[in-house]
Formats: structure tokens, C-alpha cells, sequence
């Protein structure tokens, strides 16, 4: 039986009388036109509340939205990012929570106020000569439109969120919250201003924080540095003659760094040894009779680098060496290098690469720092200054600290990196200077990964500058982490740490041990996802709050001139709190924002400064739980800590990190139950996108297209877990995936329009291919669940589909097709699969809205035209117990095997077109098998095989050819044909057809089905 009959042995036409599928539903979706109606009906519905409303009493699930940032259209990784968040939050909603989900943006920081910037150069003003309110004014207004243009995109994408109602950092009580966090943080003892070597970017004039940084591909200039020895100014015994002529060998891919040179470090657990040039071939450096002293493991590779040959004369201790000063290689070059340059054992010397000695300039790296401050006593002991110079300016440009190179030089200072982020003089001029003091062993060019800004793409640099830090290792004084889950009740904005958030113990309380317990309590998807964060806590410095910019949230703390000390006050607090409730940040930048904080409360007010510098934007979206999750009053639905937090698996380093310090900072937890992490969208040839390269895939050209549907169900189906593809081949397979559902759909609504409830079968009362299908229903069930839950989209789309595609569509859909439209109105069977049909409706429809949201919106609409609600208000369907029969699957198992042999051997007829319709073939089988010829002996194999009819045998073939499958052993198949004659309405072939005489033309069956609709004074 088929769904077209093109021709028929009789003259008359019996097409009228069969239940074929009657529905509006189009096979083209057309959903690129369509989508924008169901967003209205969503809109105008008010979809969002409607479900805050009906679920306000169930358990909560929140998805926390990381915010993207307000700075342009979305692209695919914005697409793939909300889509996977919609996924979670509509599939826990169908699950039964109360999946509220509240979107916001990143407003604040640098590319918005460089944008501002370039518009204000490309007209010939300096930021720095406007006021500042105005300026922020500007970034304010910029950052506003990219929102409403990106809100507009993502809910293009079928987002399901509080649009009306979303959190911006620029809100004024974000921007109040924010500010109220950092003055926690401040007060808890955490806060400090200090002097380190940051990573900073001249070409945006701010320091950056590890989460602002990214590597590429970069090309260094490496040289090989002679530091003379001076004396064993510390040791006891006398001068080891054999040193004092001899030079220490560094190795730096920095040679801008050579003029803050204080210190060489070198290792106890390496060998050293002094060694002698014998010959030489290179136009400057080491001539023969120098001593050189060489990690031994990198002697060698050394002398290759500068055309040499070496004889080693001797062992160098390690006691040696830490008796041992240097001169510096720039002594006597613009009079200002004429100290001596102490050795420092350090942990962080290895002897994989360079000569085992590493240049130490603690204003330009952090080991740098860290040796230089730890060994400060004892470098101080020896007469030796401990002073840290600031050789770089903001602008990378040498300063005064840098004598020879930098204002005071002949032709001006010289330039590390310039405004553009090229390389400047500074390196060629500090080789120049080595060259001629014949300290120069060697250079060459190194490529490798170098640190760049996240923004402007551009190289940075290392250099000392007084910043606001958070401690990572500071005892918070016996306040620990509990390992009980936080309460939902703290307060939004409220002072102190949160009441029951700590318990006392004897062990050291610092953020990185509330950090690392806190990642411990999480749970991550995937779990790899845990070991990253946790190394990355572990082996972080002290956290860069400060930057140099003005568009963000001020660094609310006043500083006492004469002592350093931060205020600790209260009522000032509350003050800033106020004023940024009213006014947002751009109090702080009032004239008389000073006095007015201050008021009556702090005496001496002349004699504290107020800071200047804005907030590490980090900060601000690692506030987030602040000011939205535990916002009761604007947000009653979300609960805190969230359930999940989901972005790209590079937030490991930026949001997820950044909101784990600032919440265990200031609740002693995370403020997350669960990360999940997904790679990152490559086109089609596994190659990151770009638009050089010419190779991005924008979200919006996928959805004029094809629609958003299949945008999503591309997300749906990605192993997202890891870096994916995307290209015009991958979403064709998508589209057609697509196409075989809608046609499943379209086919189903077809038949149920011939449904009615009240004719509905009993469960009971079903056959046993009915019963099957409920079976499966029942397993779909709970993989469908548990695919949900564990986040495994693609599990769950891929069983849905294998199920419409194999066991319906080719199996249920094929072999019922002559029931649906044949059998009379009578018929138990026939109404059994018209019920069936109906529960794989409500299944399949709950099981796809989160997936297909336009597309299920629609097949849900068709059938039900005056629906006031949606498909996406309903939870997945409660499928009954009963349903599950693993034996009768089990028996069902062997029954499709011997169906699989027949239409095996069926599908070779049609090939060679002996047959055009399996109705023609009356096939042979012979079963062998015991088991599968029990299976089989109670049904009608004909009806399951779809042939007009079938004998069986459980002899094998001698002389008939047949036909067999090895996986199924046991069963051969002979082809026949069907013998008398076709029926003229369900073109089935018997010899029955003719023995009515009313309906000579067709089969018993289909003469009784006529007789019913005259009856029932249907169509004849």
C-alpha cells in the first residue's frame, strides 16, 4: 500500500474512500519567513512569564548567563553559546524545574572606550581634554545600542529569556552592587596596593590580566649575554682565582629588559662548569682565552649559537656561584650601570633551554620579582640596593631608570613596542650598547608564543607598575570554608561575608584554599573541565584589579596619603553605595565626589586621596551573582548559588575564574553547583574562523537561509564538548536530518486528523506491534531523560531521530500505512494505531521543543489551531510504567530479524525490476531456526513484510535459488509471486478479490470497509 495510487487495474477509483492523511502541514517549512510569527506569538503571550507563573513552585534551576560583551553583531560562537544555554534552561524546564533564565552583558572596559577613542582621533580631539562623565556618557550610549542590536539577534535564535528585563554592568544598581564587593573585599583585610611586574599593553595603556591574554605566533630577538664576575663578595674564603676573570652567560628573548637587569639566578640541582674558548669565528663576542661559566647540560649548544669552541677547565659549585657578584654587562654605558649584580638560587632555573642562568629584571617578570623579593634581606645585607627601577614607561618608552637609553639619551628615549604595537628601537640599541662594552656572546631570532592583549591583538609587555591587588595567599585569620552548601538567603548588596557561610578551623584560610575547596564541591562537564581550573587557581599570582582607563567601575577606596592605609568606614561606604544606586559610577567622578563620600565622618579628609583607577572588568562579571542572582526583589525565580554556569572552554581562565575569586572573596564559595564548558565553532577544514581568512560562517546568514531551526539543530548534534566544524556540506546533513523529522511529523498529523479521542484503545486491548512501539516509547523515555540531564544533546537528538527514521517512518509507519487507510471504520487495529500515533505525538513533540523550538512550535499548532499556550509550556509526558515489556521487545527482535531477511530479498526483485511493489510477491521462507520460527508462527508475516502474501517452511532450499543474511542465520528466502488478482483499493494481489459479489473488485476486508462508510454516509 502506498500513499499515491498512480494507476489501477479497474475502472474505478477508490482513492476517496481511504483514510489518507488529510493536513495543511507544508513539507517545506519555510522557516527563514515562518520563525519571526512564533517569536511574536511568543512575545505577545508574554511565553517567559507565562512559565514563571506555572512554575513558581517548583524547584529552581538557574542557568546564569556568563554576559558577551556589547561591542558588535553576534557571530557563530555567540550563536552556539546561547543556543547550548537555551537548551539546558527550556529541557529543565519540560523536566519540571523552574528554569528561569536571565540574560545580560559585559558593558564596561576597554574596546568600547577604544572605539570611542578612534572616533574622537578620527576627529582630531584627545579623550583626556574632555570630562570624563562626558567621555563615559559616550562608552554609556555605544554600549547601549550593540545591546539592543545583539538582543534582537539572540532572540532571532529562538532564546527563551527575560528580554525584557535583562542585567547590564552599566545598570546603575550593577554598578552600585559592584562597587559594594570590591569595598568587601577592601574591608576583609584582601585589598592592597602593591608594586609588581603586570602584563601591560601599550597600545591600550592599561594593565591586563592573564584572562585578557591570549598567544600567537611571535618572533623574538634572543641574544646571549657576557655578566663579568666582580667578587665573592659574600663568601668567607678568599677570591677563587680561576673566577675572577670569567663571565656569566645569560640567555633572554627580551633584550629591552637588559637595563632592569638586578640579579642572576641559578640552580643548586644544576651542574655548572668553567670553560675556556679555543677558537672563534664570529665578527664580535668571546675570543679565545675567555672563560665562560655554562650549565654543562647547555654548553655546548651555546658555543654552536656563537661559532665557538670550548675546553672545559673546572666544576662550578653552587656555593660558588652564590658567593659570586657580577658586574653588570652595561657597566660604564650612560653611568648609570656601575652596580653589582648579585646570584640568586632559584627553583625557576632549569637547564632545558638557554645556559642554565637567567637574566633577572624584577621590574619585568614575575620569577623576577618573586626571587628578587624573597632574597631582599639578604641582598640588602651586602650593601647592595633593592630598589626595583621603573625602566618603561606606559607609552614603552625607556624612562630615567633606564640611563643611556632613555630621556637623557642622545636622538631621545628609546621604545620597547609603539602605539600600533610594532617593535621598536629599544631592542637594536641595548644590543648596540652590549656589542660595544664586548659583553655580547651571541644573538639570533626565536619564534615561538608570545602573550598578546585578548582586544587589540597586539604584543605586550612586562613592566613594574603600583597596581591594586587581591592576596591569594594572605591568612584571612581562622575564617574557613564550610563544607556545607551556602544558604540562598544572602542578601544582595549586604555587608560582611554572609551569615553561616564560615566555620573556624586551625588551617590557613586564603582565597586560593577556598578557591581549590570550592572547585573541589563542583561539578564539571565535561570533568576535565575541574583539573584546568583547579591549575590554573593554584599557579596564579596575586589578582590585578586596577586598570588605567576610564570607562568602568571606579576602585571605590580612599587611600590615606601619609601611611598607604585604606579607609575602613561604614557610612562612607554606604555613602558610594547610595550615590551609585542614584547616579551609577560617574559619581565617583564628580567634583566633588571627595568631600561628599567623605562627609563628617573621616577627619584630617586632606590627608586621604581618592583612587582613580577603574575596575579589572573581570571584577564586574565576576560580580554577577551579586547583583542578579541574589537580586529576590527584581529576580524572585533565580536561586544562588547557580546551578550551572556555561560558557567556552577558554572562560576557564576569564568568567569561571574570575567569578569563583570574587564569590569565595566574599561568601567563601562558589557561586556555581556546575560548569559546563563547550570547544570552540572551526569552519570546514578544522581552521579557526577569521575574517582575513575569509572563512567565517555568520549565525545571521544561516538563519536567512534555512532558519534558526537548523542553526540549532546543528548545535544539537555537535560533540560540543570539543572543537567542532561548521560548513555548507555539515548543514546541508543537518538540513536533511531536519527534512526526515518534518516529513515524520507531516505524516503523522496526516493520520491523526482521522483520530478520535473517544475512540481510543486500552492498552490492553492493543496488538502486539502496538504494544512494541509503546514499548519503545517507554525506553525513548527514559534515554531521552537521562540525555537531558546529562546535558548530551547529541545523544538525544541522534535516539530521537534513529527512532522516527528506523523503527517508525521504515518500519511502524510502513507496515500500518494498510490499516490506517484500508480498514473499515470498525477497526480495532485500526483505531489501536491511530492511538499509538497520537502518544508518539505528545512524546515526540515535548521531546524536540527544546531542540526544534520554531519547528515543534508549529506541529503543535497544527493540531491544536486555537491553542492560547504553547508546545513549550508543557513538561515531557509521564509515560506509563506498563508500557516497558523487555520480553515482548525480546520476541519482537527476532521477528523484525526474519522481516529483514524477506525485505532483503524483496528489495533484489525490485532492483532488477521483476517487481515495481513488494504487493506483487508472495515469497517463500524457510526457518530453521526454532526460536525465530516459534517468534513468527502467531503473526501475520505477510502484513509485517507488506507482501499480499507468505508461506513458510522449516525445511531449507535444495534446488530454488534463495536468498540469505549471515547475521541471521537460520532463514532462506524464495521469491514468488502473488497469485490472483489485485484489489482495486488497497492493491493488495489475492485470490479473495471477486468472491463480493457487491464489490467484485476488491478484497473481503476492503468490500466491508465500503459497506461501513455507506453506513456512516461517507464518500463512496
Amino acid at each position: 500500500m502506498t500513499d499515491t495510487q498512480p494507476g489501477a487495474t479497474t475502472e474505478r477509483d477508490y482513492s476517496n474512500t481511504l483514510f489518507l492523511p488529510q493536513t495543511d502541514f507544508p513539507m517545506r517549512a519555510g522557516l527563514p519567513q515562518r520563525e519571526p510569527e512564533w517569536l511574536k506569538r511568543w512575545e505577545d503571550m508574554d511565553l517567559y512569564k507565562m512559565l514563571r507563573e506555572q512554575s513558581r513552585d517548583r524547584e529552581k534551576f538557574t542557568l546564569h548567563d556568563g554576559p558577551p560583551y556589547a561591542n558588535g553583531n553576534i557571530h557563530i560562537g555567540h550563536a552556539l553559546n546561547k543556543t547550548l544555554k537555551d537548551l539546558v534552561s527550556r529541557s529543565m524546564q519540560m523536566l519540571g524545574y523552574n528554569a528561569a533564565y536571565v540574560p545580560g552583558w559585559d558593558c564596561h572596559g576597554l574596546p568600547i572606550e577604544w572605539k570611542i577613542e578612534e572616533q574622537y582621533r578620527a576627529k582630531g580631539l584627545n579623550k583626556d581634554e574632555v570630562p570624563v562623565n562626558e567621555f563615559r556618557a559616550e562608552c554609556r550610549t555605544f554600549a547601549e545600542h550593540w545591546v539592543d542590536v545583539q538582543r534582537d539577534e539572540f532572540k532571532r535564535l529562538g532564546i527563551n529569556g527575560d528580554w525584557a528585563n535583562p542585567y547590564l554592568t552599566m545598570s546603575f544598581d550593577a554598578e552600585a552592587t559592584i562597587a559594594s564587593e570590591l569595598m568587601k573585599v577592601a574591608a576583609s583585610g584582601q585589598l592592597y596596593r602593591g608594586s609588581k611586574p603586570v602584563m601591560w599593553s601599550v597600545v591600550e595603556r592599561t594593565a591586563l590580566a592573564e584572562a585578557e591574554i591570549e598567544y600567537q605566533d611571535y618572533e623574538s630577538d634572543a641574544i646571549w649575554v657576557k655578566f663579568p664576575v666582580a667578587t665573592q663578595l659574600w663568601a668567607d674564603q678568599a677570591p677563587e682565582e680561576k673566577l675572577l676573570d670569567a663571565s656569566v652567560v645569560i640567555w633572554t628573548t627580551t633584550p629591552w629588559t637588559i637595563p632592569g637587569n638586578r640579579a642572576v639566578s641559578y640552580s643548586s640541582r644544576i651542574a655548572y662548569g668553567l670553560y675556556e674558548v679555543q677558537s672563534a669565528e664570529n665578527d664580535f663576542g668571546p675570543q679565545p682565552g675567555e672563560k665562560l661559566i655554562f650549565a654543562d647540560n647547555l654548553a655546548e649548544e651555546s658555543a654552536t649559537k656563537a661559532k665557538l669552541t670550548f675546553k672545559r677547565l673546572a666544576d662550578v659549585s653552587a656555593d660558588e656561584l652564590g658567593a659570586m657578584t657580577l658586574h653588570h654587562p652595561l657597566r660604564g654605558f650612560g653611568g648609570g650601570y656601575d652596580f653589582l649584580v648579585p646570584m640568586l638560587d632559584g627553583d625557576h632555573v632549569t637547564d632545558d633551554a638557554g645556559t642554565g642562568f637567567v637574566h633577572t629584571a624584577p621590574s619585568h617578570g614575575a620569577d623576577d620579582f618573586e626571587i628578587w623579593m624573597a632574597k631582599g634581606r639578604d641582598i640588602a645585607a651586602k650593601g647592595i640596593d633593592t630598589t626595583i627601577p621603573f625602566t618603561v614607561d606606559d607609552a614603552g618608552f625607556y624612562t630615567k631608570d633606564a640611563p643611556g637609553f632613555g630621556p637623557d639619551a642622545e636622538g631621545g628615549p628609546a621604545r620597547v613596542i609603539d602605539d600600533k604595537g610594532k617593535k621598536g628601537d629599544a631592542n637594536q640599541r641595548v644590543i648596540t650598547a652590549l656589542i660595544a662594552a664586548n659583553n655580547l656572546f651571541a644573538r639570533g631570532r626565536l619564534k615561538h608564543q608570545y602573550p598578546h592583549s585578548w582586544r587589540s591583538k597586539k604584543p605586550i609587555i612586562f613592566r613594574n607598575t603600583p597596581q591594586w591587588f587581591v592576596y591569594m595567599d594572605k591568612d584571612l585569620e581562622g575564617k574557613t570554608l564550610k563544607s556545607a552548601s551556602p544558604a540562598d538567603s544572602l542578601s544582595p548588596g549586604g555587608e560582611g561575608w554572609g551569615e553561616g557561610a564560615f566555620a573556624t578551623n586551625s588551617g590557613p584560610d586564603t582565597l586560593r584554599t577556598r578557591a581549590l575547596t570550592a572547585i573541589d564541591a563542583t561539578k564539571f562537564v565535561p570533568p576535565a573541565g575541574q583539573n584546568r581550573l583547579r591549575s590554573m587557581i593554584a599557579d596564579r599570582p596575586d589578582w590585578v584589579l586596577s586598570r588605567q582607563r576610564a570607562w568602568g567601575v571606579p576602585i571605590t577606596v580612599f587611600v590615606n596619603s601619609e601611611t598607604g592605609e585604606i579607609l575602613k568606614n561604614e557610612a562612607v561606604n554606604a555613602r558610594i553605595v547610595a550615590a551609585f544606586n542614584a547616579e551609577g559610577a560617574d559619581a565617583w567622578f564628580a567634583e566633588d565626589a571627595k568631600q561628599r563620600f567623605l562627609g563628617n565622618d573621616v577627619p584630617d579628609t586632606e590627608n586621604w586621596t581618592k583612587v582613580t583607577d577603574i575596575l579589572d572588568v573581570w571584577f564586574d562579571s565576576g560580580s554577577t551573582h551579586a547583583f542578579v542572582l541574589r537580586n529576590k526583589e527584581k529576580w524572585p525565580d533565580l536561586k544562588f548559588p547557580a546551578s550551572m554556569y556555561l560558557e567556552g572552554s577558554d572562560q576557564h581562565r576569564g568568567w569561571f575564574h574570575s567569578s569563583l575569586l570574587e564569590s569565595c572573596a566574599t561568601n567563601g564559595f562558589a557561586p556555581y553547583e556546575s560548569v559546563l564548558t563547550h570547544g570552540f565553532t572551526m569552519d570546514k577544514n578544522g581552521f579557526k574562523m577569521s575574517k582575513s581568512l575569509g572563512n567565517t560562517i555568520a549565525p545571521q546568514d544561516i538563519i536567512k537561509k534555512f532558519g534558526a531551526d537548523i542553526l540549532r539543530l546543528w548545535a544539537a548534534t555537535i560533540d560540543y564538548a570539543e572543537d567542532h566544524r561548521i560548513g555548507d556540506e555539515i548543514l546541508a546533513n543537518t538540513v536533511e536530518m531536519y527534512r526526515k523529522m518534518r516529513n515524520s511529523f507531516r505524516w503523522l498529523l496526516g493520520n491523526l486528523a482521522h483520530y478520535k479521542p473517544e475512540e481510543a484503545v486500552a492498552y490492553a486491548d492493543m496488538p502486539e506491534l502496538e504494544k512494541l512501539i509503546l514499548h519503545r516509547l517507554a525506553v525513548l523515555d527514559g534515554e531521552v531523560r537521562a540525555g537531558y540531564k546529562a546535558y548530551d544533546y547529541k545523544r538525544v537528538v541522534n535516539t530521537i531521530a534513529n527512532f522516527m527514521n528506523l523503527e517508525l517512518s521504515a518500519f511502524y509507519f510502513d507496515i500500518r500505512k494498510d490499516a490506517l487507510y484500508c480498514d473499515p471504520i470498525s477497526s480495532q487495529k485500526r483505531k489501536a494505531a491511530l492511538t499509538v500515533l497520537d502518544q508518539l505525538y505528545s512524546c515526540l513533540t515535548a521531546w524536540l521543543a527544546p531542540v526544534l523550538v520554531f519547528t515543534m512550535e508549529e506541529v503543535w499548532l497544527e493540531r491544536n489551531p486555537g491553542e492560547t499556550s504553547s508546545v513549550h509550556a508543557r513538561t515531557f509526558p509521564e509515560v506509563p510504567s506498563e508500557w516497558r515489556n523487555d520480553g515482548l521487545a525480546a520476541e519482537w527482535a527476532k521477528i523484525r530479524a526474519v522481516r529483514r531477511v524477506v525485505t532483503g530479498a524483496l528489495e533484489i526483485e525490485r532492483k532488477n525490476k521483476v517487481i515495481g511493489s513488494s504487493l506483487e510477491a508472495a515469497p517463500i521462507v524457510a526457518i530453521t531456526d526454532p526460536e525465530l520460527a516459534k517468534a513468527v508462527e502467531t503473526h501475520d508475516l505477510a502484513e509485517l513484510c507488506i507482501v499480499s502474501a507468505i508461506s513458510t517452511q522449516l525445511h531449507t532450499f535444495s534446488s530454488q535459488q534463495f536468498f540469505s543474511l549471515d547475521e541471521v542465520p537460520g532463514v532462506q528466502v524464495a521469491f514468488a509471486r502473488a497469485e490472483g488478482t489485485r484489489c482495486a483499493r488497497s492493491w493488495k494481489v489475492s485470490p479473495e478479490v471477486g468472491s463480493d459479489p457487491e464489490y467484485p473488485d476488491l478484497t473481503p476486508r476492503d468490500a466491508q470497509a465500503m459497506r461501513e462508510r455507506v453506513a456512516a454516509g461517507l464518500s463512496v
